[in-house]
């Protein structure tokens, strides 16, 4: 989120400071950006207004012409395109096909595939799989990439990176001074304060309440057994999800011998991971065919997804003049990243 906010203020003339303690190359084991699977789900986003709704669509379009300006620039981010969300029974089926009826009255294209369709597509899904929802313009952006690219060309811009970590926030006549735990002293005209669980108490000591808890999600990565392969006959249209977990094929872009699965996330509150909860990861719930429960492990990592107490995701609070917070995204920071640093930019030149 910050690298987003920083290159967006860049983009439009503004002299930004990036303070990140991950710019050494180092980042955070922890950190929910680096853990992120980069699922894009907008148009299959269950509701049809409000907050959410317009936040996901503006993004969602947003990085379209971002993709384009960061290729431009040398910077090609790596995008599955297509999304297929599996229905586990009547009640999905129900559901999916009221979202269909919707998204038609919006002139959006959303698919009903029925298991004959699911059945054609190689490697094999869950057998439970009754039908799916197929998206043909959301997707999987690789969040790597992106935060690479970001940065790359935020400094080509004038981007002022600072490796270290925010510890306190002051106020001073017409502007602010940031205290980080290296001790330096930073002074800004304003300050976007994007820092995750980590926000709520930078904010605390000066009065403002934003609490936020983390989330914890473990994902693998894993080689499929020769031969299968994504570039089979009939393979996949995109990233797939069955019951809350994301499968992404790791293509010939993103791995040259297309045989690599991601395979994520779990929802576990708190901070410390659960080996129950990645062991009914890895077998999907013991709904896992035989191709994946043969699959090699061969990277496992998590992260903390920050999560609001008492409001919905994602916190976007202009708190007093010059002090934004741009934060708790939970699980949507990868497809939300544009549309929240377009409304910081916008907050900042309002000011």
């Amino acid at each position: 989120m910050g690298r987003a906010c920083a290159w967006q203020l860049q983009q439009r003339g503004h002299q930004v400071q990036l303070l990140d303690p991950g710019l050494n190359g180092s980042p955070d084991p922890n950190s929910g950006s680096w853990a992120a699977l980069g699922v894009l789900m907008a148009q299959v986003f269950h509701r049809s207004s409000g907050r959410g709704w317009r936040l996901r669509q503006r993004s969602l379009s947003l990085w379209g012409e971002w993709r384009q300006q960061l290729g431009a620039q040398g910077w090609p981010l790596a995008w599955q395109p297509g999304l297929l969300l599996l229905a586990s029974g009547a009640d999905d089926l129900e559901r999916q096909q009221r979202l269909v009826a919707s998204r038609q009255l919006q002139g959006l294209p959303l698919e009903l595939w029925g298991r004959a369709q699911l059945d054609a597509l190689a490697p094999a899904l869950p057998a439970g799989a009754v039908g799916g929802l197929y998206s043909p313009a959301d997707g999987q952006l690789d969040p790597g990439t992106a935060m690479a690219a970001l940065l790359g060309d935020g400094l080509r811009l004038g981007l002022q990176p600072v490796c270290d970590r925010a510890e306190r926030l002051e106020r001073q006549a017409g502007g602010w001074t940031v205290h980080t735990s290296g001790g330096q002293t930073l002074r800004a005209d304003a300050v976007v304060v994007s820092a995750g669980v980590s926000s709520a108490s930078l904010l605390e000591s000066l009065g403002h309440s934003q609490p936020q808890e983390p989330v914890l999600g473990q994902a693998l990565e894993l080689e499929l057994a020769a031969p299968t392969s994504w570039d089979t006959a009939g393979p996949w249209p995109g990233a797939v999800v069955w019951q809350g977990a994301n499968l992404v094929p790791r293509t010939r872009a993103s791995d040259p011998g297309g045989a690599r699965l991601w395979l994520g996330a779990t929802l576990e509150p708190g901070d410390q991971a659960d080996p129950t909860a990645l062991a009914q990861l890895r077998t999907l719930g013991g709904t896992a065919p035989d191709w994946l429960e043969q699959a090699t492990v061969v990277r496992r990592w998590q992260g903390h997804r920050p999560h609001p107490l008492g409001q919905p995701a994602p916190l976007l609070a202009a708190l007093e003049p010059g002090l934004l917070l741009a934060s708790g995204h939970y699980r949507n920071g990868v497809l939300l990243a544009p549309a929240t640093a377009e409304w910081v930019a916008e907050q900042l030149e309002l000011s």
